[in-house]
């Protein structure tokens, strides 16, 4: 069986302008330069991957149908895009109200999960956030290459981390 590397992206601030608390589909704006990025990882043997803290869920802002309906909304653009994702992974915890748990970020139980279930190399993969508790994720589980997205409506000015001892970057590809 041969492991392929994954372009993770967090949700909210990388996939989609930042809104707090964003569950209803009209309140949903992608960031802009999202779908290009996507083609030029697709386009060099990428799996594509979404994960989501989605606390909100657990405070009772929104239920899980509430933010179920979203994704199936998201994942039918990604395909009209061409660009369809492979997994999309949510965590409807928040530490107040559940207690701790393995898959909020910066724990790195999604992708971990994501990697098992869609067999990754994570080395090999790059993840794409905008919080440090995005990247700490991405350390944790083993990410080769890790990016922070400075834009506040669109996909530019990515900084990229160092990656972590033992992670080899994965081949260069600009965003």
């Amino acid at each position: 069986m041969s492991l392929s590397p994954a372009l993770f992206l967090d949700r909210d601030g990388v996939v989609n302008v930042e809104k707090h608390y964003l569950f209803r589909i009209e309140d949903f704006q992608f960031m802009d330069g999202l779908f290009p990025l996507c083609r030029k990882y697709r386009d060099d043997g990428f799996r594509l991957v979404v994960i989501t803290n989605q606390s909100g869920i657990a405070r009772g802002y929104y239920s899980l149908p509430d933010v179920e309906a979203l994704h199936a909304w998201m994942r039918e653009r990604f395909q009209e895009q061409g660009v369809p994702l492979d997994g999309l992974y949510l965590c409807p915890h928040h530490p107040a109200v559940d207690g701790h748990c393995s898959c909020r970020k910066p724990e790195p139980g999604m992708i971990l999960q994501a990697a098992k279930d869609l067999d990754l190399d994570l080395p090999n993969s790059v993840l794409l956030g905008d919080k440090p508790s995005d990247l700490e994720a991405g350390r944790r589980a083993g990410i080769g290459k890790l990016g922070l997205v400075r834009g506040k409506t669109g996909i530019e000015g990515v900084e990229w981390d160092i990656p972590g001892p033992g992670n080899p970057p994965p081949r260069t590809i600009q965003s």
